[in-house]
């Protein structure tokens, strides 16, 4: 999905006119416009209504949401629906950000929040519903499917059988556990970073890493093989 299409379909959901001058610029348009503004002049300029600028924050950041929805959630269709609700609530909410946290920081909160939410909702209308894992669902309920290998930025990861397998094996571990290791080992961000998204200590950080690591391991060990790690 490009930065521009990807842009549209948000502005869309938000009713936001982007201007017939964005759209004839191109995907580049947004950020060059005031050649390469900091995510800070971008909000500040979203903040006093400034559809482009929410634009450029769009554009700038969406591949890493969507590549965090896309691990939490496994499902490229699911990811990109929930990446999409994660820059309406960042638009709607953006005029009460202070910058407290840099703005990634803030945007990868309000993602690990929308996930967490649908795998929740997920998880209860699955067991309300008393659904088996194959087959297709009912009237209303969305085709399953797996994940897409050739799907989003983390293309390399699903296409190799070990990436399949760490993907796997994360929903393995509690929620605390998973968030922990998709910020620091795949979102490689710093304790800080985690400590202060999460709400926790840094001290919990590390040991939730530590723990969470564990499990992993135990958990690729029952999978594969000691010839195929």
């Amino acid at each position: 999905m490009t930065g521009l299409v990807f842009a549209l379909q948000i502005a869309d959901l938000l009713r936001v006119d982007l201007g017939l001058p964005l759209l004839c610029a191109g995907a580049a348009a947004v950020v060059a416009l005031l050649g390469e503004p900091t995510d800070e002049d971008l909000v500040a300029r979203a903040q006093g209504g400034d559809s482009a600028a929410f634009a450029g924050l769009v554009r700038r950041h969406q591949d890493r949401v969507y590549t965090i929805c896309l691990r939490w959630l496994r499902e490229p269709a699911l990811a990109e629906e929930v990446a999409q609700d994660v820059f309406v609530s960042c638009y709607r909410a953006i005029g009460g950000f202070r910058g407290e946290a840099r703005f990634s920081t803030w945007l990868t909160r309000i993602a690990v929040n929308h996930c967490k939410n649908k795998r929740v909702y997920n998880s209860r209308r699955a067991h309300d519903r008393h659904e088996p894992l194959e087959g297709p669902g009912g009237e209303d309920a969305p085709p399953r499917q797996l994940a897409d290998e050739a799907a989003g930025t983390d293309r390399p990861l699903h296409r190799s059988e070990a990436g399949r397998l760490v993907l796997s094996a994360l929903d393995a571990l509690e929620e605390g556990h998973r968030a922990v290791v998709i910020l620091r080992d795949l979102e490689d961000m710093n304790y800080d970073e985690i400590a202060g998204l999460l709400g926790v200590p840094i001290g919990t950080v590390k040991s939730r890493l530590h723990r969470a690591r564990q499990q992993l391991a135990a958990v690729l060990g029952r999978r594969v093989g000691a010839a195929d790690l």
